[in-house]
C-alpha cells in the first residue's frame, strides 16, 4: 500500500509499505479516507517542528472507514466513518493517573513520534476512534481534530462567560479557538496582520479585531477591555515574541495560555508575571475531546463546513506541500484524499 513518508527536513517519498493487520491492541483496521495538513506537519517537512523523529509517515488529522474488526470490537463495525485520536498514552504514569494523558510522560503522537495518517490502511484500537456524524463529509470531517485543540486551549485557560478573552492570531489554530470560545463568552478580540483574517473572525463571532501591523496591540487591547486588559490570552501566533506581547495585554490574575512549540528563545521577566500574579499555562494536543467535539457538532454549535479550500490525492503529496509552501491567499486547509 502507498505512505507518504518524511525522510528528512524537505525530502518527502510515497513509498510502499505492507499492510497493517490487527491484532489484541490494535484491533481495527481502518481505510484512509481523508487526512489533513496541519501547521505541524508543513513543520515536519521543513524541519523545525522539535517533537518529530525521522523517517516519519505524518499525518494527524485521520479520517477513514472501518474495514476489519477483531473478536473483542464491541461498539464499531465494519463501515462505520471515523476519527482516529492521534495521542497515545501509557495510562500508568503521573500525568495519565490525574487524567492528563496528553502529557503522558511516554507519549507518542501518531504522525509525529510514531507514523501517522498518511497511509491507505491503519491498524488501532477501537478506543482510538470515533464515529462521525453522518452530516459531515470526510474532507470536513478533518476539521474535527483542529477543533479538539481549541476546546482543550479554552479548557486549561478556564474560559467562562464574564471572561474577556484576545486570541492572538486569526489562522488555523486561532480560528478553530474562537469557534469554541463564542460557544462560552462574547468580549472576543482577535489580533492579526491581515484585514481579510480579521473580517473573517468578526464573521465568526469576534467583538472586537485589532491589526497589529496597523495599530498598537496593547493600547486597543485596553480600549477594549475598560482598560484593565484581557483577563485570558491565547496564543494562536506562537512567535518568538507573542508571549511577551502576551503578559503585557493581560492584566492582573488572569490567565496567559502557550501552544507553540518554538525552541528559540524568548525574553520575559519575572515581574511581567509576579506582578499581576498571572497564571501562565501550556496547552498540548487535546485530552479526550473528540466526544466533546461530536457532541457540539451534533447539537448544531460547531459548524465544520467550508473550511477546506483544497484537496489533494495523496500521490500528489509533495505538490500539495509546495502548495502550502507557496502562502497562496486561497489556502484555507488542504485535505489528502486516497481516491486514487
Amino acid at each position: 500500500m502507498k505512505a507518504v513518508q518524511i525522510v528528512k527536513p524537505y525530502e518527502l517519498k510515497v513509498i510502499d509499505v505492507e499492510m497493517p493487520v490487527i491484532d489484541e491492541k490494535n484491533n481495527v483496521l481502518i481505510k484512509m479516507t481523508a487526512a489533513g495538513i496541519c501547521g505541524s506537519d508543513v513543520g515536519i517537512y521543513h524541519g523545525t517542528n522539535a517533537a518529530a523523529t525521522y523517517p516519519r509517515i505524518i499525518g494527524h488529522e485521520m479520517v477513514g472507514k472501518v474495514a476489519e474488526i477483531g473478536s473483542s470490537v464491541k461498539n464499531l463495525k465494519v463501515g462505520d466513518r471515523v476519527i482516529i485520536n492521534q495521542v497515545t498514552s501509557c495510562g500508568h504514569c503521573y500525568p495519565c493517573r490525574i487524567g492528563r494523558g496528553n502529557v503522558c510522560d511516554h507519549l507518542a503522537v501518531r504522525g509525529v513520534h510514531i507514523d501517522g495518517g498518511y497511509r491507505e490502511y491503519m491498524a488501532v484500537p477501537e478506543s482510538d476512534c470515533y464515529v462521525l456524524p453522518d452530516s459531515l463529509s470526510d474532507e470536513d470531517a478533518v476539521m474535527i481534530e483542529p477543533s479538539t485543540i481549541g476546546i482543550q486551549s479554552c479548557t486549561r485557560a478556564e474560559l467562562n462567560k464574564d471572561d474577556m478573552l484576545l486570541i492572538y492570531g486569526s489562522g488555523a489554530l486561532g480560528s478553530s479557538i474562537l469557534k469554541t470560545a463564542r460557544l462560552i463568552c462574547d468580549h472576543i478580540i482577535v489580533a492579526d496582520i491581515q484585514d481579510d483574517k480579521l473580517e473573517t473572525a468578526k464573521k465568526n463571532g469576534a467583538a472586537y479585531t485589532i491589526n497589529t501591523v496597523k495599530e498598537d496591540l496593547q493600547e486597543k487591547v485596553k480600549e477594549y477591555t475598560h482598560m484593565r486588559g484581557a483577563t485570558v490570552s491565547i496564543d494562536a501566533v506562537c512567535s518568538k515574541d507573542s508571549l511577551t506581547q502576551l503578559l503585557q495585554a493581560t492584566g492582573n490574575a488572569g490567565r496567559v495560555m502557550t501552544m507553540g512549540f518554538s525552541t528559540s528563545p524568548t525574553e520575559i521577566t519575572q515581574f511581567a508575571i509576579t506582578s499581576k500574579e498571572l497564571d501562565v499555562r501550556g496547552s498540548r494536543l487535546q485530552n479526550k475531546m473528540f466526544g466533546k467535539a461530536i457532541e457540539l457538532i451534533d447539537e448544531g454549535k460547531l459548524d465544520l463546513s467550508g473550511s477546506v479550500s483544497h484537496t489533494f490525492p495523496l500521490i500528489r503529496a509533495q505538490e500539495a506541500f509546495d502548495f502550502v509552501d507557496s502562502h497562496d491567499p486561497s489556502i484555507r486547509k488542504i485535505v489528502l484524499t486516497f481516491d486514487f
